[in-house]
């Protein structure tokens, strides 16, 4: 059976009222990023997976057969046995049949990785059942260098004014693996803030603080994104946003099962935890206050299957619209949870983020690092200067944004 979805009353009113539909992304213009990622991304996936574990004939035979499908073949429905056949069979029947390239890219990547996860037997009877084959690649980062100076660097943050260690952490969480850069708020590293602050092509986080007032009895959904060394920081932020009372309660909501690469399920949560838990000076004590707002309540893991399906937020299932409505905002973190909001489509870059994201219900607030095409709610000079540049502004992960609807 498919997923039920639904509208909330006036949804229409408000397709009707925005803009007009803008072509969906496809993956078979020469050049384009959407064609890069399925040409030359997911092939090295499938090699990189083949080698990470000791997997038997079966599922060699198996992403080898994936392999070769998504390079020479068209596109095949899963096998019957598979648990969720009948719901990828409706996704997928204008697409089964036809080159990988000629449908939406967001379905195609979405696919992809289904279709990985039953070549290795994830979802199978078998012993890689329950295997996730992307945690070597999770939790290889959690251990480095890297991470341990980014945690140094919250001691000297610990002590900083409340607004000037809101704003940092904010933006460690913003840009994720460049978190660094968003840590530091020190005079002598001024220059670093304000590269991170220039790169940001728009900023609503004075809205987002108003929405989150200190002392105020909210209630925040954080939709994850990226496990290890992205996921870190958006605990961090977790924990000042309860430690601050800018929410009396967050709700982490991570993926049911593997999905894109670096996805975060609750295992990678608890892997960040343990992390931070055993870090030495203000990170250890992130750490502890994180652990226990867990077994408080305070904060809570949440998943959903619709966070692994090929549909925007527009489509999502009646539970879930409830437990977003019921939020006071509802933040996206990352560019897979941006697409789906504002919708995987080559929109002008000026139509309002409002506008398309009238459907959600209630206050949402997307954090992304720029990694693909889609962007919207730019101003006409900032547009202007951004494509003048020359530079790969939307897809090279250079430029960020923080977009606030009320």
């Amino acid at each position: 059976m498919t997923e039920k979805t639904s509208r909330v009353p006036g949804e229409e009113a408000h397709r009707a009222a925005g803009p007009v539909g803008a072509p969906v992304i496809l993956s078979n213009e020469p050049g384009s990023f959407a064609r890069g990622v399925l040409a030359r991304r997911h092939p090295a996936l499938i090699r990189q997976v083949r080698d990470a574990f000791p997997y038997a004939r079966r599922q060699h035979a198996a992403l080898d057969a994936l392999l070769d499908e998504i390079t020479n073949g068209v596109i095949e429905p899963l096998a019957p046995a598979e648990h969720d056949h009948e719901r990828w069979a409706a996704w997928g029947q204008e697409h089964f049949g036809r080159s990988w390239y000629d449908a939406p890219f967001l379905w195609a990547e979405s696919y992809f990785y289904r279709r990985l996860l039953a070549a290795v037997g994830y979802f199978g009877t078998g012993p890689w059942q329950g295997v996730d084959p992307f945690a070597p690649f999770k939790r290889a980062e959690l251990p480095g260098e890297a991470v341990e100076e980014e945690l140094r660097a919250l001691d000297a943050l610990a002590d900083a004014p409340a607004h000037e260690r809101a704003t940092a952490l904010l933006h460690a969480s913003l840009w994720g693996n460049r978190a660094d850069l968003g840590f530091r708020v020190s005079a002598d590293e001024a220059t670093a803030g304000g590269a991170v602050a220039s790169a940001l092509v728009a900023d609503d986080s004075a809205a987002l603080w108003q929405i989150l007032p200190a002392h105020a009895s909210s209630t925040v959904a954080v939709v994850a994104d990226n496990a290890g060394r992205e996921l870190i920081p958006d605990l961090i932020l977790t924990d000042h946003l309860l430690g601050h009372r800018h929410a009396e309660r967050v709700v982490l909501h991570v993926k049911p099962h593997p999905y894109y690469v670096s996805d975060a399920m609750t295992a990678d949560v608890v892997d960040c935890l343990r992390r931070l838990t055993e870090a030495p000076g203000e990170a250890g004590r992130i750490g502890g206050r994180l652990w226990k707002a867990m077994t408080a309540g305070n904060l809570e893991i949440r998943t959903h299957p619709f966070f692994c399906a090929p549909l925007p937020y527009e489509d999502m299932p009646d539970d879930l619209r409830r437990e977003f409505a019921s939020a006071t905002l509802t933040l996206l973190k990352g560019d897979l949870n941006y697409r789906r909001l504002v919708g995987d489509r080559r929109w002008d870059a000026t139509v309002p983020f409002a506008d398309l994201t009238a459907y959600f219900p209630g206050a949402v607030a997307a954090l992304r690092t720029l990694k693909s095409d889609v962007v919207v709610g730019l101003e006409q000079g900032t547009l202007d200067a951004l494509e003048r540049s020359g530079a790969a502004w939307r897809t090279s992960g250079t430029h960020a944004l923080i977009q606030v609807r009320r």
